[in-house]
């Protein structure tokens, strides 16, 4: 758990283990599965190639895709992507896909709703974008999230850990198809595709995931937010895409009441994401503040964790506002 405020360490604190039985201790550079925070990274990925100049968030991808022209899917812009709202159907059940070509399979498949018509969460939408951006750059997702976003300085955020690392890694789940799964992805969409996609598949450290979330509070801030721009972070922090539970902005879920996993204190311009295998992040601009709780709960049962996550967030709040009131 990471707590940063005003762009700073606040709170950090790691604990537990790795696996219920056998486990290592947790630190707080413990590399854990991120699972669909692996949107916001591909999603950060995608505005910086926007702010090169390299895509643009309206004009419709087709012309990367040639698979989607003359098709429904070639009205689809980067935007509706970003915001869920490309028309993706939401996944698929690795039992129905083995055997195919997952990207094939994202990219083709007939669509459930007409491109920004509403909004659909969808990891296949953004196993599309990782494709996208793998053909746009001409090199390997992993090559293009290294290049794109070496300024950042993300030390540990990486795909496929080492076998020799595995150990020291929390074991999500296990599967009858798998087993025990530690050290390589439990998404088994990522899982199929080799552990490298646009939805899934990062590990990497509570500090790491914090760090994706200053460049957009520093921006907010006024401070340098490269390789961003400015006007990209303000953008992808507003509403793209309604929805009753979880309104969309550019790759961020923003808050849209407070059932939502930031909790109750979070203010209403909050903006963050979760991960099934446990994680979550959300960040309140009106208090500078970031919080990261990354856990690997799923190795108990794929259990709502959303209570969790929210009473996380709400003692965040509560204790930065009474470190305030001590100076």
């Amino acid at each position: 758990m990471r707590i940063e405020h005003r762009g700073r360490l606040a709170f950090e604190r790691a604990y537990g283990t790795t696996r219920s039985e056998g486990g290592l201790p947790v630190f707080v550079d413990t590399d854990f599965d991120l699972a669909s925070l692996t949107k916001i990274v591909i999603s950060t990925a995608a505005l910086v190639l926007v702010a090169r100049g390299d895509l643009t968030l309206d004009r419709p991808l087709a012309g990367i895709v040639p698979e989607w022209r003359d098709t429904a899917h070639a009205p689809i812009t980067l935007r509706q992507i970003l915001s869920h709202s490309a028309g993706f159907q939401s996944g698929a059940d690795y039992r129905s896909i083995l055997g195919e070509r997952v990207i094939a399979y994202a990219l083709e498949r007939p669509l459930v709703a007409v491109p920004g018509e509403r909004v659909v969460y969808s990891d296949l939408g953004f196993i599309a974008l990782g494709a996208i951006l793998e053909r746009l750059c001409g090199r390997s997702l992993a090559t293009v999230l290294r290049e794109v976003l070496s300024p950042i300085g993300l030390r540990r955020l990486r795909y496929l850990p080492s076998a020799a690392q595995a150990p020291e890694i929390p074991a999500t789940e296990r599967d009858q198809w798998r087993g025990l799964v530690q050290g390589s992805v439990h998404d088994e969409k990522a899982h199929l595709m080799g552990g490298v996609a646009g939805h899934a598949g990062l590990f990497g450290c509570a500090r790491d995931v914090a760090a994706i979330a200053e460049l957009y509070l520093a921006a907010l801030r006024g401070e340098d937010c490269r390789p961003l721009r400015a006007d990209l972070v303000r953008e992808s922090i507003a509403e793209q895409a309604f929805d009753p539970v979880a309104r969309r902005g550019l790759g961020w879920v923003l808050k849209t009441s407070d059932e939502n996993s930031c909790g109750a204190k979070m203010g209403p311009r909050t903006f963050g994401h979760t991960g099934f295998t446990g994680t979550c992040m959300w960040s309140d601009p009106d208090r500078d503040l970031t919080v990261v709780l990354l856990t690997n709960s799923v190795h108990y049962g794929r259990n709502d964790t959303r209570d969790l996550r929210a009473a996380v967030c709400d003692a965040a709040v509560e204790f930065v506002e009474t470190c305030a009131l001590s100076v």
